[in-house]
C-alpha cells in the first residue's frame, strides 16, 4: 500500500525522534568503550604492568584507529547510506570486544603480551570509527533547518553519555570481575545498539520519493531533506578545512582530562577511587548537559560562532587557572583538603566547559557542507579529532616528564587559544574567504 506525499512526510516527522535515539545509542555504546577505557588507567596501569608512557601510547592507539578510519567510513556513508555502515561498522566492533575478552585480558595467573593489547585498541577504534560520521548524516537528512542544531548536540551527548556510563561502570567491572568481562560488556552494547540500527535506521521516505530540488523553495519538506551539496565539495573547502583543525585542536584540552584526568588525580591529588569516578562521571554529565542546552539555544538565537567563541575563551582560562593552582599547591597539594577540593572543581569545570560545544560546531561544519556531504565533512572532522585523540595522550607523559603537571596544563590553555581563530574568523577574514569561494564558483559556471 502506498501512502500519499502528506502521509509519507508525517510519517517521517515522527520517525525522525527513533533514528535520533538509535543514532544516540550507537554513538553512545562506542564511546562507552572509547571514554570509558581510559576511566581504568589506573587499573590497566597495574593488570597490564606499564609505565605511564606505554600507558599513553596504548591509550592513544583507539583514537589512531578512529582517525584512519574516520575519512573512509564518511565517504562509504555517502555512497551507501547510513544503516549499512552502522550495521557493519558496529557488529565487527563488538567482535573485535569478544577477541579482546578472550586473548587480551590479564588474569591472575597471566598478563598478554603489549602487542596484543595494541592491536586491538588498535582494531576496535578502527571499526569503531563507522558510528560518527553515518549517525551525523542522518540527523542532517531527517531532521530540518530550525532543529538540527538541537538534534545534533542530543547525538553528541552521546559521547558524555556512553564516558559517564563508562566512568561509573568500568572501573568497578574491572576491579571486581576483570578485564575480560569489561570487554564482554563492550562487546554487548555494541551490539545492542546494532539491533536498534537495523529497526530504526532507514533513508528518509520523502527524500526517495520525491527530490528536493523538486519542492517548493524554503518549504519545510525541503529543508528535511536538503540533500544538495555545494559546488565544492568539503574536501576542498578552505572553510571547512579551517573549521576541521579548530575542532581537532580544541578537543587536546578535552581529551587531556579524559585521558589522563584519572591519573592526575591520584597522582597528584591524592584522590580515591571514589572521588576520581565521582570527577570523571561530573564531567560527562555536566557535558551532556550542557549539549543540549547548547544546541537549543543556538537554533534559538542564530548564534553558533557567538557561542563556540565563548567556551573557547573560557577554556583557556580555565585550563591555565589550573596549571596555576597546582604551581602553587606544589608538591604538598595531598596535604590540604582545600587544595584538593579546589583541584577536583577546577579540573571537573574544565573538562565540562572544553566539552559542550562539540554539537554546536558540528552543526555549523554539516551545514557549510551541505547535508549530502555531511559524512564525509563529519568523516573530516572526526578524523582531525582523533589523531589529537592519539597525539594527546602519548605526549602527556612526556611533558610531564619535562615541567611536570603545570605544563600539562598550560598546554591545554594553549591548544584552546589556538583554535578560537580557526573555529570562528575575524568577520574580515571570513568575508574574503567567502569571497573567494564565489569567485571560483562563478569562473566554474562561465
Amino acid at each position: 500500500m502506498t501512502h500519499p506525499p502528506s502521509s509519507s512526510l508525517a510519517f517521517s516527522r515522527r520517525h525522525r525522534w527513533k533514528v535520533l535515539a538509535a543514532g544516540v545509542a550507537a554513538n553512545a555504546a562506542f564511546s562507552v568503550a572509547f571514554s570509558g577505557i581510559p576511566m581504568t588507567a589506573v587499573l590497566m596501569r597495574t593488570g597490564y604492568q606499564l609505565d605511564n608512557a606505554t600507558l599513553g601510547l596504548v591509550l592513544g592507539l583507539m583514537g589512531l584507529g578512529i582517525a584512519v578510519s574516520e575519512l573512509p567510513w564518511g565517504l562509504l556513508t555517502d555512497r551507501w547510506g547510513d544503516r549499512p555502515v552502522l550495521l557493519v561498522g558496529l557488529g565487527s566492533t563488538a567482535l573485535a570486544l569478544v577477541a579482546m575478552a578472550l586473548w587480551a585480558a590479564p588474569s591472575s595467573g597471566h598478563i598478554p603480551s603489549l602487542g596484543w593489547l595494541a592491536a586491538g585498541l588498535l582494531l576496535v577504534g578502527l571499526l569503531g570509527g563507522s558510528v560518527n560520521g553515518a549517525s551525523g548524516r542522518a540527523v542532517m537528512t531527517w531532521f530540518d533547518a530550525s532543529e538540527r542544531g538541537l538534534a545534533m548536540s542530543i547525538r553528541q551527548t552521546a559521547v558524555p553519555l556512553g564516558g559517564g556510563i563508562g566512568a561509573l561502570v568500568l572501573p568497578f567491572v574491572a576491579l571486581h570481575f576483570g578485564f575480560a568481562a569489561l570487554y564482554g560488556l563492550l562487546a554487548l552494547l555494541c551490539a545492542l545498539s546494532a539491533g536498534m540500527s537495523w529497526a530504526w535506521v532507514h533513508e528518509p521516505p520523502i527524500a526517495k520519493a520525491t527530490p528536493a530540488s523538486a519542492m517548493p523553495s524554503g518549504s519545510k519538506a525541503a529543508e528535511a531533506v536538503d540533500t544538495t551539496a555545494p559546488a565544492t565539495g568539503p574536501l576542498r573547502d578552505a572553510r571547512v578545512w579551517r573549521i576541521v583543525a579548530g575542532i581537532g585542536i580544541l578537543c587536546a584540552p578535552q581529551f587531556a582530562v579524559l585521558s589522563f584526568g584519572t591519573v592526575f588525580l591520584h597522582d597528584f591529588g591524592h584522590a580515591g577511587l571514589g572521588t576520581i569516578t565521582a570527577t570523571m562521571v561530573c564531567v560527562q554529565v555536566g557535558a551532556m548537559v550542557m549539549r543540549v542546552w547548547s544546541g537549543r539555544w543556538t537554533d534559538r538565537r542564530r548564534n553558533r560562532p557567538a557561542y563556540l567563541r565563548a567556551c573557547s575563551t573560557l577554556s583557556v582560562a580555565l585550563f591555565a587557572g589550573l596549571a596555576l593552582l597546582v604551581l602553587a599547591g606544589g608538591a604538598h597539594a595531598a596535604d590540604s583538603a582545600a587544595l584538593r577540593i579546589a583541584l577536583v572543581v577546577l579540573l571537573a569545570a574544565s573538562g565540562v566547559c572544553v566539552s559542550a560545544w562539540h554539537g554546536v560546531a558540528y552543526t555549523e561544519l554539516a551545514t557549510l557542507a551541505g547535508a549530502a556531504r555531511a559524512g564525509t565533512a563529519l568523516g573530516m572532522a572526526n578524523t582531525s579529532v582523533f589523531l589529537v585523540c592519539f597525539v594527546t595522550p602519548f605526549s602527556i607523559p612526556h611533558l610531564l616528564a619535562a615541567q611536570g603537571w603545570p605544563l600539562v596544563w598550560l598546554a591545554a590553555s594553549a591548544c584552546a587559544l589556538v583554535a578560537l581563530p580557526l573555529l570562528v574568523p575575524r568577520r574580515g577574514a571570513a568575508s574574503a574567504s567567502d569571497q573567494k569561494v564565489a569567485k571560483t564558483a562563478l569562473s566554474r559556471s562561465t
